[in-house]
């Protein structure tokens, strides 16, 4: 039987990957990174080894070396057409050859390619690159090293360039034939308060008393199963800084690597304010497709995907506020839609949605976001309303770049809020439809819950935008700023915001400063930060901010060969290779000329495989990719997965859609006005009865759904505190609608049912 989907099913052949050693250095909110490859050919014929893998796509991957018996040889850096063209000479002339490139099609996939590996041979192959780390709303620092490779699903005209079309192998863990080791140093201008990560770790060991910087590593024993994700908190990491860097010597001090650059790094403290009652179209994009049937991440008692989406969905319908317009879409290999166009939130079109949403299954087949997302743009705008569009997806999409050009095309009107859910998400796909539309990107792996992130974006849409954002430079004369960031047109509250700028003319000679300020409007208030940097920077031999800020500008113009212009092309090409940082036009291409001995025939190809937990792939409906149904060894392999599977979505269904989960069936229960009906499936979860809850109620002549409704918001106290960001929006509209329509009764109905319960929340939840 043919080979499908890269699964290795008999005559594992020899894997010359034997290890991958990275060292990360963290400085504040940057990561330096450097990873070798350590290959070893055990066979007895020449080897082409070609290993694809993916790596965030905020990654400026800017040096390529190998190491052949103590020899280091060191990649250029050309334009990606000239460089393929080079390694196929060098091949055929018996040279040894190293290539490293970035895709076609998505800008967090990498390929390299070892060619002439010959019998015996040893060689370490080490890229470096620097990132940008983000920010959670905890305030923690986030790096992830990706050791999970999703397949994504291929679109039939896929152009055969991709590295995506290499069949990748996938083995079991146990089968998996390289190891990975990690050292992680941390530095830092504030103290490092703890690290945490989904893998086991070696103690934290502080370099110092003052606990400015530490070292961790990966516990021996690592089992490469799943993402390598780090949580680094610091004290006061919310205060704002400048750092400058000094500009290549070798370079004209007006160039871009030439010149001093600056990262500018503000934290602006944007208060909440009350969210606009009726404002808003908000359309949420859920992906269906078979991936989203699989778990959250690698342990099986993590929540499906698609059944914390549709919880998602649930608590985002009932937190949106009246007379606002929505509509959710489903789509894999087609797309649905509840609505024909987006509705009027409302009590019917509310409880329609709920509804639908409660039978959602991961039934889609494969990914294609585009066809979904070019018919609500074509859309015409409700007056008065504007668009927000959440965007929800595990991310196993091919061309990432044609779904980025057409969210940019559009982000005059909207705004993009995107979430990656599992392991393996596209960093390039979700990041950069945010990126470009003034969204948020969020990723949701380990116990992180989607929940959470979704109803923190759901509360930034909902208030009031920062506008008339500008940044002023205070210099020494003789010195000016030139920005190399792209304007920002919104700020959201709890969010960083980094900026590249050029400094221009002569920096001074003795020790000086300059001051960056920061001002921006909300709701009609002048607000501004101000922070105050040294102009004598010290000396980086990797030029970190130099290289950020070119692929800051490489991420503006590269949409891939397919949806970049020749003007952009060639404008990313010469950003590339002035600053070194690899692009998807360009590729690292390094030549061993001693090794000089003829080819005889064609290279054997090993192709380095990536693991996949068994339980962890999709039972629902296979993506495009494993949708063969020629391939029953397959489909049997898993089959007692897919049936517990199945029996979880059968019990689910016994009851209201959410099983065991009493808050969720609370909430479900809630109306669009924000009120609860005083009925037997709100008792029941109260755990009492009808006739007792009845007979407490203080105010037996008024509207029952008062009592219900203080009710209801008490029990979410007393049992989903922890929770209550989740809740919170939809919380608000009840107090609201019971201010509206108990009046001076609230007061009363709050001590009964306190009483009643037997529990007790300050005045403050109900606006006394």
């Amino acid at each position: 039987m043919e080979q499908h989907c890269g699964l290795i099913t008999g005559n594992k052949e020899p894997v010359p990957l034997k290890s991958i050693s990275v060292t990360l250095s963290i400085n504040d909110f940057v990561a330096s990174v450097s990873a070798t490859l350590n290959y070893e050919n055990e066979e007895k014929v020449p080897l082409e080894a070609i290993f694809v893998f993916p790596m965030d796509e905020d990654s400026a991957v800017y040096s390529f070396e190998a190491s052949v018996d103590g020899k280091k040889i060191v990649a250029e850096l050309q334009e990606k057409m000239q460089a393929h063209s080079i390694y196929e000479d060098a091949l055929s002339q018996g040279h040894q050859a190293y290539l490293l490139e970035e895709d076609d099609y998505s800008s967090d996939v990498f390929s390299c390619n070892v060619g002439n590996l010959q019998p015996g041979a040893k060689v370490a192959v080490t890229l470096r690159y620097v990132q940008e780390l983000p920010l959670e709303t905890d305030g923690a620092l986030r790096y992830v090293l990706p050791a999970i490779l999703n397949p994504r699903y291929q679109l039939s005209e896929q152009s055969t360039n991709s590295c995506l079309n290499i069949k990748t192998p996938i083995v079991p863990l146990e089968d998996l034939p390289y190891t990975l080791n990690m050292v992680v140093t941390i530095t830092s201008q504030h103290v490092i308060e703890r690290v945490q990560s989904n893998c086991c770790l070696s103690p934290i060991q502080y370099l110092a008393d003052d606990k400015m910087s530490a070292q961790v590593s990966l516990a021996e024993g690592h089992k490469f199963d799943r993402d390598v994700e780090l949580l680094i908190y610091y004290n006061e990491v919310h205060s704002p800084s400048v750092a400058v860097e000094m500009g290549m010597q070798d370079m004209k001090p007006d160039s871009l690597m030439g010149a001093p650059s600056a990262m500018v790094s503000f934290y602006p403290d944007i208060p909440e304010v009350e969210a606009s009652k009726a404002c808003g179209e908000f359309v949420f994009l859920m992906d269906r497709s078979g991936s989203m049937g699989m778990h959250m991440n690698s342990q099986m008692d993590s929540q499906l995907r698609i059944e914390a989406a549709k919880e998602t969905l649930l608590l985002l319908l009932k937190s949106l506020p009246m007379g606002c317009y929505f509509n959710i879409y489903g789509f894999g290999s087609f797309y649905e839609k509840f609505f024909p166009e987006s509705v009027k939130y409302t009590q019917e079109t509310m409880e329609e949605a709920v509804k639908r949403v409660k039978d959602l299954e991961a039934d889609l087949g494969g990914t294609e976001i585009l066809r979904p997302l070019c018919d609500i743009y074509k859309a015409p705008s409700i007056l008065g309303h504007p668009l927000q569009l959440f965007v929800f997806t595990d991310g196993e999409v091919s061309d990432t770049f044609s779904v980025i050009k057409e969210v940019k095309l559009n982000s005059k009107r909207h705004r993009c809020f995107s979430f990656g859910i599992g392991e393996g998400a596209s960093t390039s796909l979700i990041k950069s439809i945010a990126r470009v539309s003034g969204g948020t990107a969020e990723f949701i792996t380990g116990k992180d819950r989607i929940q959470t992130k979704a109803l923190g974006s759901l509360k930034s849409a909902l208030n009031s935008s920062v506008g008339d954002i500008s940044l002023s430079w205070i210099l020494p004369p003789g010195l000016s700023a030139s920005m190399l960031s792209p304007e920002h047109a919104v700020i959201f509250r709890g969010q960083r915001l980094i900026i590249y700028a050029r400094l221009n003319g002569t920096m001074p000679q003795v020790e000086s400063s300059g001051e960056v300020c920061l001002k921006y409007t909300l709701q009609g208030k002048s607000l501004e930060n101000r922070v105050t940097f040294s102009l004598q920077p010290k000396a980086n031999k990797s030029f970190t901010i130099h290289r950020l800020a070119a692929k800051s500008l490489i991420q503006r113009k590269d949409l891939g060969s397919h949806e970049t212009s020749e003007g952009e092309k060639e404008d990313v090409v010469n950003i590339s290779i002035q600053s070194g940082v690899l692009s998807s036009f360009t590729a690292f291409i390094a030549i061993n000329k001693d090794l000089n001995q003829p080819v005889q025939g064609p290279l054997a190809t090993r192709v380095i495989p990536w693991p996949m937990m068994l339980q962890d792939l999709p039972v629902h409906g296979f993506d495009s990719y494993y949708d063969d149904t020629s391939d029953v060894a397959l489909a049997s392999r898993f089959s007692l997965c897919e049936e517990s599977v199945e029996d979880d979505v059968h019990r689910e269904r016994e009851d209201n859609g959410f099983g065991e989960n009493f808050a969720m069936q609370l909430i479900s229960l809630q109306n669009a006005n924000g009120s609860w009906e005083l009925d037997e499936h709100l008792t029941k979860i109260l755990g009492t009865s009808l006739e007792d809850i009845k007979a407490a109620n203080p105010v037996k002549d008024r509207d029952p759904s008062m009592w219900a409704t203080v009710l209801a918001v008490l029990w979410l106290h007393a049992n989903e505190k922890d929770l209550k960001c989740e809740w919170e929006l939809l919380e608000r509209k009840a107090v609201a609608w019971l201010h509206d329509n108990a009046g001076s009764s609230i007061q009363m109905l709050v001590q009964a049912a306190s009483s009643l319960l037997k529990v007790s929340v300050t005045p403050a939840v109900f606006g006394f």
